[in-house]
């Protein structure tokens, strides 16, 4: 798996990818962080963290499209199933790649609160668990991605795909509002964006959205090392 992780890590950062995703958050953040807590003089960090969200529907596929979808383009995928290496130290080796590159800006991102709280009053505590919130939201993110990838050869289908999706799954609740009401409150039970929403709006520590995070993330992980194993054995 390390081997994996390693050559997955250094091509995200040779075909320019893994700048370009570290640059478009950075970037981001810098405006609404300037724009919410800087001028507005906002003491939350986690509305800054809130309008990110939005940047991670189009940043996520851009890390994601070429995970799985390269390999099987350029065959090179075969090597893969036949390698020593098992295949959930294959998957596991390209996602935790993945994270590492998104820990990168959020890394950056803890420095945000800090700022705040050297020029006036902040809130570290509901920041820094916002920002927890905000990289496992991410990872999940990251997981789908990497099981939409897995199920085509072409990277452009893989983007627009992940897109679709994590957009979806940001208008869950708005989608739900135009259902009947039986079936849209039934839904809405299942919103993927509310355990953000209590950390950002209401400063609750949702440890069971958290654990709803981390058990999405390790679904789709799950998910995709089960097609690869399909691919396998066919």
């Amino acid at each position: 798996m390390t081997a994996i992780y390693k050559r997955e890590l250094s091509s995200y950062f040779n075909s320019m990818i893994g700048y370009v995703f570290v640059a478009v958050l950075i970037f981001f953040t810098g405006l609404y962080f300037m724009a919410y807590n800087l001028y507005n003089g906002l003491p939350q960090f986690s509305y800054t963290l809130y309008s990110l969200m939005s940047i991670l529907l189009f940043a996520i596929p851009l890390l994601t499209m070429k995970s799985m979808a390269e390999e099987r383009h350029s065959r090179t995928d075969q090597l893969l199933l036949t390698s020593p290496v098992t295949l959930t130290g294959v998957v596991l080796g390209k996602y935790f790649a993945m994270v590492t590159i998104f820990l990168i800006p959020v890394a950056l991102m803890a420095f945000c609160p800090l700022i705040i709280a050297m020029n006036g009053e902040a809130r570290l505590l509901s920041d820094y668990a916002s920002l927890f919130a905000f990289f496992l939201m991410g990872c999940v993110f990251l997981a789908i991605g990497m099981f939409l990838s897995s199920l085509t050869e072409s990277q452009i289908i893989a983007a627009v795909s992940t897109f679709a999706v994590l957009l979806i799954l940001y208008l869950w609740d708005s989608l739900t509002g135009f259902l009947p009401s039986a079936l849209g409150d039934l839904l809405s039970a299942f919103s993927f964006t509310q355990t953000f929403n209590n950390f950002v709006q209401y400063s609750v520590f949702d440890l069971g959205g958290l654990v709803l995070y981390l058990s999405l993330a390790g679904l789709f992980v799950f998910l995709t090392i089960q097609g690869m194993q399909k691919r396998r054995w066919s």
